[in-house]
């Protein structure tokens, strides 16, 4: 019996230590982990959110970046990171097909992580080089299926959104092409820019500024409508692709075992980041959005996550890609 008490008095101990410390979160500066490098797609919204999200916190967010094996390095860091909300962690779709296209993982993409919410659904547009020969989508179906052996498909390596768009796309169109994987989306674009390479698919926080320079072309969108600054532009479904439809969601963790209220604070932070006037404006010049405060929720993202590992499991196992 005493025993027993005992157990109780440590574990109501506990649980008063926890809750004092989630009342008084945040005291120090927070870090939020991006698995790719500085300057990408995922980076740009990671910087706007956590400062936006700092503000409301009252303490700083950092970033820091740590690439590689296609964000799985950085995922892993955060697994393993003490749970008491001052390492986060915002990755994009690759968070759900890790499972599928690793085989070795050094955590679980469900049960490791405390989720906090959805962030933004990011369209993606395929683009070419500017001297690129098809003048609209329809031409540039045509072209690649005739020249499949001379055809360069970028994309920024194993897991990135840009390689899991180019599988759908190979697979819509029934013709493998010659891909070119690089160490992140930069220098994909920069050797798109430069000509090394004739297309890609990307996210429109990359693509949107180059179209419009006029140093790029786009050829249509990945999402089931056009998209509102580029109404122009079709969708891949309009232009014979239909049931195309991919968009680089992002989702806000932290590690598993955060305390529950301290989930809560940044969740609230997070969603009110997402109606702050200069995200908005900021993420409508990078041609996406915030989600609707519905879906920046803990019980939001847990349930995206899921049914996000269900959908890419039989499609990168019929593809047979994997990584070490």
């Amino acid at each position: 019996m005493k025993i027993t008490l005992m157990r109780a008095a440590a574990c109501l101990a506990l649980f008063g230590s926890a809750m004092a410390h989630a009342q008084t979160y945040p005291t120090k500066t927070i870090t939020m982990i991006v698995p790719f490098a500085a300057g990408g797609p995922t980076d740009t919204v990671a910087r706007l959110v956590a400062q936006s999200m700092g503000t409301k916190l009252k303490q700083q967010i950092i970033i820091e970046n740590v690439g590689g094996a296609g964000g799985t390095i950085g995922a892993a860091r955060v697994a393993k990171a003490a749970p008491d909300g001052y390492t986060l962690f915002l990755h994009h779709i690759g968070h759900s097909t890790a499972p599928s296209l690793y085989r070795k993982l050094a955590y679980n993409a469900q049960t490791d992580f405390e989720t906090i919410g959805l962030v933004t659904d990011v369209p993606m547009m395929i683009v070419a080089r500017k001297d690129f020969p098809a003048k609209d989508m329809k031409e540039l179906l045509a072209y690649v299926k005739a020249n499949k052996d001379k055809v360069t498909y970028a994309n920024a390596g194993v897991g990135s959104a840009s390689h899991l768009c180019g599988m759908l796309f190979m697979t819509a169109i029934g013709t493998d092409l010659t891909t070119v994987p690089y160490k992140g989306t930069g220098p994909a674009m920069n050797d798109l820019l430069g000509g090394q390479v004739d297309f890609m698919c990307d996210q429109t926080t990359n693509t949107t500024s180059q179209v419009k320079g006029g140093k790029i072309k786009a050829y249509g969108v990945t999402t089931k409508t056009r998209l509102p600054f580029m109404k122009e532009l079709p969708t891949l479904a309009e232009s014979g692709l239909p049931g195309f439809d991919v968009a680089v969601w992002h989702g806000l963790y932290a590690p598993k075992g955060t305390p529950k209220p301290i989930v809560d604070t940044l969740a609230g932070a997070l969603q009110t980041a997402l109606k702050d006037p200069t995200v908005k404006q900021r993420f409508a010049d990078l041609g996406t959005e915030p989600v609707a405060e519905s879906r920046a929720r803990p019980e939001a993202l847990r349930a995206h996550v899921k049914a996000e590992i269900e959908r890419w499991q039989p499609i990168i196992t019929k593809a047979g890609v994997y990584a070490d």
